[in-house]
């Protein structure tokens, strides 16, 4: 199978044509040059060229070989233009995965606003309750919180998030305030499910100190969202993200419950499939929600 440096050599001998010539293009001795031909002709099984002692000149088949190779070469260049123009103008299908709560409450709000400043690509959103194969669904990137599962992803960090125990001041003038984290088995806790999982047992850090505890409760859902409801009604304490309870806690909905207190793993980041090349969409979107994410943490994130 001829590669795309044959093509290219082929095509330097016929347009030169002679030996001498390209071989001083190539810096390499007229010997090499001859060999290679030689080379080329063997795999493909035709003589491609007539050689003199000072000149080569197409046979039929190398006449054929040359055009096709010419038309080849050109749609190269043709498809790196396009991907050269791409990775500076974003253009095209942008297949972005983020969970449920942070999708819609920032990431779709993103998304609109990069839209309207880049109307050439298409974006598709989409919001699952748990992280998915970005590669073998072919997602460009993923919104996602902590580390990665695995070496064929990269990540950027987007923002810091920790998650927080936290009440309605309803419930904890009803149930009392936990003084310790061991206090919490007495309360009334309200649990995330997945799949078949219970998120019951709760690590959580004070300094450098890492403490666990399981909690049990009445009320567990595998929907955040339903969880931090009823949270908010004042039927329990939960361990919840920042970004999602800060502007509760700002207006008093909620209490921050042994607020020295939070898991530290669950920042917010950017993941994409391994490329040393990302493309303009990919790169200009993951900047711009960075962006985006800072300018509202005065408002919103808790610092």
């Amino acid at each position: 199978m001829a590669t795309d440096s044959d093509l290219a050599f082929f095509v330097l001998l016929a347009r030169k044509g002679n030996l001498s010539a390209a071989a001083l293009e190539l810096n390499l001795s007229p010997p090499a040059i001859s060999k290679r031909l030689a080379k080329l002709e063997d795999r493909l099984g035709v003589r491609l060229m007539n050689r003199t002692t000072r000149r080569v000149s197409l046979t039929g088949e190398g006449e054929a070989y040359y055009q096709s190779a010419v038309k080849i070469m050109h749609e190269i260049d043709e498809i790196e233009q396009r991907l050269s123009t791409a990775r500076q103008n974003p253009a095209g299908l942008l297949r972005v995965n983020a969970t449920f709560g942070f999708g819609r409450e920032y990431v779709a709000p993103v998304i609109s606003e990069f839209y309207r400043r880049y109307p050439d690509v298409e974006v598709q959103l989409v919001l699952t309750d748990a992280p998915i194969n970005l590669v073998e669904q072919g997602f460009d990137l993923g919104i996602w919180f902590g580390g990665l599962p695995n070496n064929r992803l990269t990540a950027r960090k987007l923002h810091r998030n920790r998650r927080f125990l936290c009440a309605a001041p309803s419930y904890l003038e009803q149930a009392g305030t936990p003084k310790r984290l061991t206090d919490l088995t007495g309360h009334n806790c309200i649990i995330l499910r997945q799949d078949t999982e219970s998120y019951d047992l709760w690590r959580l850090q004070r300094g450098t100190q890492t403490e666990s505890v399981k909690v049990r409760g009445t009320l567990s859902s595998n929907d955040g969202e339903i969880a931090l409801k009823w949270v908010l009604d004042g039927h329990g304490i939960m361990l919840r993200s920042e970004w999602d309870i800060a502007r509760h806690v700002h207006a008093g909905r909620l209490a921050l419950v042994l607020p020295k207190y939070a898991q530290l793993d669950t920042d917010i980041y950017a993941v994409y499939p391994e490329r040393h090349n990302l493309s303009a969409k990919v790169r200009l979107f993951v900047d711009f929600l960075h962006r985006q994410l800072r300018d509202h943490a005065a408002t919103g994130l808790m610092e």
